[in-house]
Parts: C-alpha cells; structure tokens; sequence
C-alpha cells in the first residue's frame, strides 16, 4: 500500500469520526436548549422557589367547581365538563384556582360521592401533568348547615384537644360582640379566626383538601375573617398548623397559601404568612368609551405596586410578594351599565359579569391588554386568566362563563382560550 493509499484511508476514518462528532455535538446543544428553556415547577419540603411560583402564576387559570362538578351550589348546573378537562389540557395550565370549595351548604362535605368525584378528577389530570396544582378555598362564610358536619378525631388530636363525639358548632365561630354575624344574611355569618371553633373548622377544611391532592388553598377575605386579630397571631397559628400538616401530608409536603389582601399583604415580624397574595383586578371604567375600562396604579384599592416586601414562607427575601389579580365576581350594583368611579363595580357589574357582557373581539382584546399590561407595570404580579366563573348579567350561559372556545362541545363557551394559549406559548 502506497503513502498517498494509506493518507486517503485516514482521512475517510477522520471524515467519518468528525462527522460522528458533530451530529454527537448538534444533540447535545439540542438538549442542553431545552434544558435551558423548560422553567422549574419544584416544589418540596422546604417550599417553593420564587422563580417556580412565578412560573406557577404565569398559568393561572380561575376554574371554579372544576373538581366539583355535580350541582356545586344549589340549582346551579355545571354542564359540558369534558370540555373543560380538555381546554386545561389544550392551555397547559399550571395552577388551577379556585377548583373546590363550599359557599355555604356546607353539609355537602359529608357525601362520600363529593370526595370521589374530586378524587378522580384530580388523578386524571395528574396523571396528564403531575406538576399541575389545583386550588381549594376556605371562605368568609359559614352557615348553620355547620353544625351537621362531624369533628374528625384528627383535628381534636392535632390540636392536642380530648377526641369528643361532636359536630362543629355555627354559634362557637362566632364573635363575641356580634361583627360580621349574619353578614351575608341571616344564618350566614363570618367566622371569627380568634375563636378556637373556627380554627378547628379551618384545618379540618384544609387538611381535607390536602389529602384529596390539592397543594394550594386561597383563604379568602382575611381582613373580615380576621376582625379581632389585628396582631395575626391567630393567623399565625392556623396557618402554621395548616403548613405542619401539609409537610405530613401533602403531594409534594408543602402547601400555597394566599388570600385577598386590601392592604398588600399578610407579613408578621417580617415574614409574610402567605406564600403569595391575590386581589380582584379593580379596573376603573372609561367613561368616555361607554362599557370600556382600563388598569390603573392607584386606582381605589388596587394592588398594583403596593405587595409588601417580606421574607417568604420558603425563606426567600422580596422587595414585593408576588401576586395574582383575577376578574372577581360579587353580583351586580345599584345601578347597572351606569359608570361610577367610586364603586368596586365596572360599569355597574362585577369584573367577570363586565367581561362576559363584551364583545368577543373586545374580550380577547381586552385580556391582552391587561395581561402586557400588569407585566410592565410590576413585575411582581401576575394574571390569573378567567376560566370558568358565575356571572350575575343577563345571559344564557347558565349564569356561568367560560373562556372555551364555543364549539358543538362546549356551545356555552366565550372562545377566549386561544387568545390564553397565545399570551402563555409567547411569554
């Protein structure tokens, strides 16, 4: 074999050996950039990183009754729930708000079918994204349907209390001086977190929707709950049993906490109480543009730039708590479709009534808006977009709306979920 054979010989092994090399390579920068695009959902024992909830909160979506379907409050239907399962699957949602819960009617809880029902709801959709987090909530409200609901020995134990034969008591939550009894109306009161009853009605509701699956648990108005705990110490004690049984008990040992802070946050000695904050969106109404409205910081009691700094549950430190902001419902005004800059009311409404009154092109448009909108103006917050959720306006909908697209599956749906996968595979 001759020089000039053997050098042709090595450079076909070598072209073959580079060639290898650079397709072994183009993988790897391949992986090592999906890597580096896939965003952290980790969530354990010792909390949840700032970036991880963020991440959480960029996919928010309100989803009430998603994991109680079957006549979650009264007469009120909850139809084309296939749909529903199929859009969270077709957005990707990450955090799913809003998903169980009782306003009032509290007697549903000892159906055994009311628990399965959320059981197997919730194992589906893990079983789609096991990162997914669904949402429970603990409301400002309790009615004498209470008193037919039974005291697990578990609370009576964790709360180092004698196991009795006992239902929860209505009256016991109540305050001493009468604030907040028959709030609502008559029989449908605040509880009062001071009281020891309501305390064990809290973890009893918490600790309930922790083993069912949920990792998160928004605790409503606490500025009400809380009327004779300016100092949240009583807070501060619930809510760190709550977080002690979670650490037991929960998915992943940790559980979200938030609430409706009027006054940007929950921080005790420094340390927030809650993991993150939320708040209705407050939009104030342009009354140039009849029907129209826009987002302002300041604007009454919006939460725009005003979360508190606090170092967090998990142990990190903030200048600012993120946030969520939803479109809230709370029924209608005295007066509809009249503007009135001094009520929490848009255009007569509430947020979510306004929204489903809209135009479907002024709708998306609409929640884009809002959407660039909060991420320019505070980095801390974050939209929780709207999914499903009752509404309180003329309609035919079944008093409900929903961001599905409208289809032969879903004919009551306001076709705002393109618009939602859109902002989220963009951002």
């Amino acid at each position: 074999m001759t020089i000039f054979e053997i050098f042709n010989r090595l450079n076909k092994y070598t072209m073959r050996l580079f060639n290898i090399l650079l397709f072994v390579s183009i993988l790897l920068l391949s992986f090592s950039c999906i890597d580096s695009n896939e965003k952290s959902y980790h969530l354990d024992k010792n909390g949840i990183s700032q970036e991880a909830l963020s991440n959480y909160l960029d996919r928010s979506i309100t989803m009430v009754y998603f994991l109680m379907p079957d006549k979650p409050e009264g007469r009120r239907t909850y139809s084309y729930h296939d749909d529903d399962i199929r859009m969270l699957k077709n957005l990707k949602a990450k955090f799913i708000g809003r998903s169980i819960y009782r306003w009032g009617g509290e007697s549903l809880l000892n159906s055994e079918a009311f628990w399965k029902k959320a059981k197997t709801l919730i194992n589906e959709m893990h079983s789609f994204d096991p990162e997914m987090i669904f949402q429970a909530c603990i409301f400002e409200i309790i009615t004498h349907d209470v008193d037919s609901v039974k005291i697990p020995d578990w609370v009576f134990t964790d709360f180092n209390l004698a196991i009795e034969d006992r239902y929860f008591s209505y009256q016991a939550m109540l305050n001493d001086d009468g604030k907040l009894v028959n709030h609502w109306r008559e029989g449908n009161s605040v509880p009062d977190v001071s009281k020891l009853e309501s305390q064990l009605w809290f973890y009893y509701l918490a600790g309930s929707y922790i083993s069912l699956g949920c990792e998160a648990i928004h605790i409503g108005q606490v500025g009400l709950i809380g009327m004779n705990d300016p100092e949240l110490e009583s807070w501060d004690k619930i809510l760190k049993k709550i977080r002690l049984y979670a650490q037991k008990n929960a998915r992943r040992n940790w559980v979200l906490i938030d609430a409706h802070v009027p006054t940007g946050g929950m921080v005790k000695d420094g340390i927030s109480l809650l993991d993150f904050n939320s708040f209705p969106l407050r939009i104030k109404e342009t009354q140039e543009k009849p029907y129209q409205g826009t987002l302002e910081v300041g604007y009454q009691d919006a939460i725009y730039t005003k979360s508190k700094g606090c170092i967090s549950p998990s142990g990190w430190k903030c200048d600012h708590l993120p946030y969520l902001v939803e479109f809230d419902n709370y029924g209608k005004g005295a007066n509809p479709n009249v503007a009135d800059p001094e009520s929490h009311y848009i255009w007569g409404w509430d947020e979510i009534s306004w929204l489903s009154l809209q135009s479907e092109e002024y709708r998306n448009e609409w929640i884009k808006y809002a959407y660039n909108w909060i991420k320019n103006t505070d980095p801390a917050g974050h939209m929780e977009m709207p999914g499903f959720r009752m509404i309180t306006c003329p309609n035919e909908t079944e008093n409900n709306y929903r961001a599905n697209t409208k289809s032969e599956n879903s004919p009551f749906g306001y076709s705002q979920e393109e618009t939602i996968k859109e902002l989220w595979e963009n951002n």
